[in-house]
């Protein structure tokens, strides 16, 4: 068995859901990043939800550690959690020259911090999808502290076209019944309309490919005529209480 494999029956041990997309090809998925919100909505909705500057960050599922130069820019500090070692590698020369980011391996159900440690927990499109993720919305509660907020971007599966094509390759996929788990464990929801652009054609065909099916990628490429496409997310947040209500 090769180095890779065997990291992958590593990773199925502790119950890590594989992101072929990003694992398989992070350097199309660098590319997607580049692409995604050029008009920077979501850190618009996120800066005016859950300030982060002077309070420490923790980033579950960092990837490659794209976002990570982001919050370090304010924060006091910024920590990436990443399953995946060849990611944890990636987002470390990525943040080499930034004295206040870490990155260290470990999974959403098992956060390598502390109790009550950070002041935002941040998820983007990454373990926090619905029903059977809620060992890692209680390890979030655990690390935060008192008045602390947790954030999660994900996708909006109701906006057209890029929710359409989520849609084709996913019928089970039902985002009201998304929406109510969220909503039962106590998140508000902001729904966020955003553009994606690429630089070209190939870049916009390569990304489609490694998001979708080979056959809902080609309906995608048709669908887009130009160079950008809108793509909905909501930002969903619930904020830790800071101490019990005295009468």
């Amino acid at each position: 068995m090769g180095v890779l494999a065997r990291a992958r029956e590593r990773l199925r041990a502790v119950d890590v859901v594989p992101s072929p997309n990003i694992w398989h090809w992070p350097e199309i998925y660098e590319v997607e990043n580049r692409a995604q919100d050029v008009g920077g909505e979501i850190w618009r909705v996120l800066g005016e939800t859950c300030d982060w500057a002077g309070r420490d960050v923790l980033d579950v599922g960092c990837g490659d550690g794209f976002h990570l130069p982001r919050f370090a820019a304010t924060a006091r500090s910024v920590l990436g959690v990443e399953p995946y070692e060849p990611l944890v590698r990636r987002a470390r020369r990525r943040v080499a020259g930034l004295s206040t980011v870490e990155v260290r391996s470990g999974s959403a159900q098992r956060l390598p911090v502390p109790d009550a440690s950070v002041d935002l927990v941040h998820a983007r499109t990454a373990y926090f999808f619905g029903p059977g993720c809620q060992p890692g919305l209680r390890e979030a509660d655990r690390v935060l502290r008192p008045g602390g907020m947790m954030v999660i971007v994900d996708l909006d599966a109701t906006v057209p076209p890029y929710g359409e094509w989520l849609r084709a390759d996913l019928p089970a996929y039902h985002p009201a019944e998304i929406d109510a788990f969220f909503e039962r464990a106590g998140f508000a929801c902001q729904r966020v309309r955003t553009t994606w652009r690429f630089a070209d054609r190939e870049s916009l065909a390569a990304v489609l490919r490694i998001e979708f099916s080979a056959r809902v990628a080609a309906r995608a490429r048709a669908e887009v005529t130009g160079l950008s496409f809108p793509v909905g997310y909501r930002v969903l947040t619930r904020r830790k209480p800071a101490g019990l209500l005295v009468g």
